[in-house]
């Protein structure tokens, strides 16, 4: 099992994502709509694991299937999740100590929108903020051992951010 890891916020994190974004963005040239910093490291100020997660959004999820070699190529693996049958899902770094995800959705579909509402409400809600980085730390603290648990964990606490926003 993986170890759940929090680390306070790093102010590098950003521009991690933004040499990433710039190396999807020379492979996927015209295909992806828009490329966009997700997850706890896309929050300032929030703790997280350390794993950049960035999403590219493309008008149809077929067309990821002529990415998948060239991704390999910069050390992105393509892992098949069927439980998310509207997202495509890369992951670069060591196994089970990875660096960056890169999720793809559909350009606009719910998928899409959940991410963006979810951590512009962390961003605009301090106090929102504050409370997942104190659930986070909890559940790190008691599932060190299980990602599995931990993200299942926090699942509750993220639909209710996404009910606030009414999607």
């Amino acid at each position: 099992m993986e170890t759940v890891k929090i680390e306070g916020y790093n102010e590098n994190w950003p521009l991690m994502f933004q040499e990433e974004k710039r190396q999807v963005e020379e492979i996927m040239t015209d295909k992806a709509i828009a490329i966009e910093h997700i997850g706890s490291t896309a929050v300032p100020g929030l703790s997280a694991k350390t794993v950049i997660d960035f999403m590219v959004g493309v008008k149809d999820l077929a067309e990821v299937e002529a990415f998948i070699e060239p991704l390999a190529r910069i050390g992105y693996e393509h892992v098949v999740h069927k439980e998310f049958p509207n997202r495509r899902f890369f992951r670069k770094g060591q196994w089970r100590a990875g660096t960056h995800h890169l999720h793809v959705y559909v350009y606009g579909s719910e998928e899409w929108d959940h991410q963006l509402a979810f951590r512009d409400y962390l961003r605009d809600h301090s106090e929102a903020m504050m409370q997942y980085d104190q659930l986070k730390r909890e559940l790190a603290d008691k599932y060190p051992h299980d990602r599995a648990a931990y993200t299942n964990a926090k699942h509750p606490f993220i639909t209710e951010i996404l009910a606030r926003v009414k999607l």
